[in-house]
């Protein structure tokens, strides 16, 4: 009899947890952004289908109706040309007609198969997105801070070789070498897209959440990224995943410059009530924007919202620390939500190209014969322009005409690293922000008016 009754009781369970994993009936509004990620590569070339899946979940009045990774299907439509990367190609002896590829989202394909109609405006700006975190406070002094620095750009060499992708990029790097090459759209290529009219979703079973990432022993090159700390709902404390309102760049904002972000999923009490609703809307003030410069200096740029405005008008004062951001550039956070672009190695690149470049002057005390000279003016030449200056090198047969090509590309990867323009901060509209929020007993702060142009 107790066997009967527990099973009972199980049974009495079942449609509370059934509907624990079905989304919502709705409508979702149009300018809805839809965050897409693909999983695979795909030729460039007009026509072809693209398979995308939602990077995060969305909801519509505090209602879940698209679970995170539901399927959009659609196809490239377009190809425009990408002249400033062709340009930077062409000096390094690649001559490939790159294209950015124009991606239309027509489908979304519910967790039963069923397909609903997708209008949405057309995605050209793809690309890889990382997700910066912010770290623990920094400790230690100046020399501290500098040593870790060192660590993390040495993590991020050598996590090309060991990380998984490392094949592809590989062949990545082999493509860059040759004169011509075919292009693709890489897997893990993202795109953002606004809905352009109301899509109304039947009530569906959520799919089966992807399996975690199998745990691994931590090595050198791992970066070490803080444990998550669960929100605090309890003591006021809230985790907030939102949208950016606007784009914002350490190029083009201000100091002061008001900014708004919506709230993209509610956030609830211990007791499962609604603390802040999705639709709600942050309002804040950029705090710091400083261009990037020459000689390797990137831009900086932060913000913070002081304002949580709710869809019943009722506004609340907060104070904000941004813990997370999405970025199609690799950049990172400080412990107090600032942003710029991640620690890079200045010195192994270039001193790498100059070794090869000086590979065909060491005939001088190395006499291997022609067949051996011949190869290391090939390496001298592929320093240069790749296979391009490989055959040049080899073809002209002077050790000091290889050299020269060689030196030139160790004088291009120094300019870069050291004179050129630094990295710039940038975040595109409905860009994902991550944002630990708190409410203070202060008024309202008014946001600074950004100057008139």
């Amino acid at each position: 009899m107790k066997a009967i009754r527990a099973v009972l009781i199980a049974l009495s369970l079942l449609p509370p947890i059934a509907s624990l994993c079905q989304t919502a009936s709705g409508t979702i509004p149009a300018g809805t952004p839809l965050a897409l990620k693909i999983d695979e590569q795909y030729p460039m070339r007009p026509g072809q289908p693209v398979r995308a899946h939602l990077l995060y979940p969305i909801y519509t009045d505090s209602k879940l109706l698209l679970a995170k990774d539901t399927i959009v299907t659609g196809s490239v439509v377009n190809l425009l040309p990408d002249h400033a990367r062709r340009t930077r190609a062409m000096l390094g002896g690649d001559f490939t007609p790159f294209h950015i590829p124009e991606v239309q989202f027509t489908q979304i394909v519910l967790a039963d198969g069923v397909t609903i109609p997708l209008t949405s405006g057309t995605a050209s700006t793809g690309t890889q997105i990382y997700r910066a975190v912010a770290p623990p406070s920094a400790k230690g002094g100046f020399l501290h801070r500098q040593f870790d620095a060192g660590v993390s750009a040495a993590r991020t060499d050598v996590a090309t070789f060991t990380t998984p992708g490392k094949v592809n990029r590989l062949l990545q790097f082999v493509y860059g070498r040759l004169p011509y090459h075919p292009q693709r759209i890489e897997k893990g290529m993202s795109w953002t897209v606004e809905t352009t009219t109301a899509i109304d979703l039947p009530a569906q079973p959520a799919p089966l959440p992807l399996p975690p990432p199998s745990a691994h022993k931590l090595h050198f090159w791992d970066e070490r990224s803080p444990a998550p700390q669960p929100p605090a709902n309890d003591k006021g404390s809230w985790i907030v995943q939102a949208n950016l309102a606007d784009s914002l760049s350490s190029e083009t904002s201000t100091n002061g410059q008001a900014i708004k972000a919506i709230v993209a999923e509610p956030i609830y009490n211990p007791d499962h009530t609604i603390a802040v609703p999705q639709g709600a809307t942050l309002v804040g003030v950029v705090i710091r924007a400083k261009p990037a410069r020459r000689f390797g200096r990137s831009g900086v740029l932060s913000f913070s919202f002081s304002q949580l405005i709710l869809p019943n008008a009722e506004t609340q004062s907060v104070e904000t620390r941004l813990t997370g951001a999405d970025s199609a550039q690799n950049i990172a956070l400080n412990s107090e939500g600032q942003a710029k672009s991640k620690p890079q190695d200045k010195i192994m690149v270039p001193l790498f190209l100059a070794l090869m470049a000086a590979r065909p002057l060491d005939s001088e005390h190395h006499d291997g014969g022609t067949g051996d000279q011949f190869a290391k003016n090939g390496v001298g030449g592929a320093a240069g322009l790749g296979l391009v200056g490989t055959i040049v090198g080899i073809a002209g047969g002077s050790p000091y005409a290889a050299a020269g090509i060689g030196y030139y590309g160790a004088a291009r990867a120094f300019y870069d690293r050291w004179i050129a323009r630094g990295q710039k901060i940038a975040f595109a509209k409905d860009t994902r922000i991550v944002v630990e929020t708190t409410p203070r007993h202060s008024a309202p702060m008014t946001p600074v008016a950004q100057p008139a142009r």
